[in-house]
């Protein structure tokens, strides 16, 4: 059982999780649907992040994380689930605003846009509670709080 992460820094900011980091919470999202896996996680500026997130979803802003499925062709079997755009200055701004730290929101997003690559959505209501609730499984085994504590609904 094995995660290959390609981990892509295509800007700068002060303390991004570590390589190792990243390769734990992508394992926790991903190893218990996938014996063998890859994802690509790009860590991108707020540019990349509008431009893409205006592209592919409509939306004209920044976002925390983007989520591209890897569809391969009929029959060929490869391990690749997709790619993860995570825009750090996102991330920041939002673990400020929820009282959260910014390596532990980190770790939502990335299992959060994992379980994206998975086929997992939080479109409709029940959707969203088995999404959500796998979410608060994968971060409480790694030790880190519901994230969804402040939620009204």
């Amino acid at each position: 059982m094995s995660v290959d992460v390609d981990l892509q820094l295509a800007c700068e900011f002060d303390d991004l999780p570590t390589e190792s980091q990243f390769q734990k919470w992508a394992e926790k999202a991903l190893l218990p649907y996938r014996e063998h896996a890859e994802v690509t996680i790009r860590i991108a500026d707020e540019a990349e992040s509008q431009e893409l997130n205006s592209q592919y979803r409509g939306k004209d802003k920044s976002t925390n994380v983007l989520s591209f499925p890897f569809e391969a062709p009929p029959g060929i079997e490869l391990p690749l689930v997709g790619d993860l755009i995570i825009c750090p200055h996102v991330v920041f701004r939002e673990a400020l605003e929820q009282e959260k730290t910014f390596h532990d929101h980190f770790a939502h997003m990335v299992i959060h846009g994992c379980l994206h690559l998975l086929g997992f959505d939080h479109i409709n209501e029940q959707d969203a509670m088995e999404m959500e609730s796998l979410e608060k499984e994968f971060l409480a085994d790694l030790g880190i709080a519901d994230p969804y504590r402040d939620d009204i609904n």
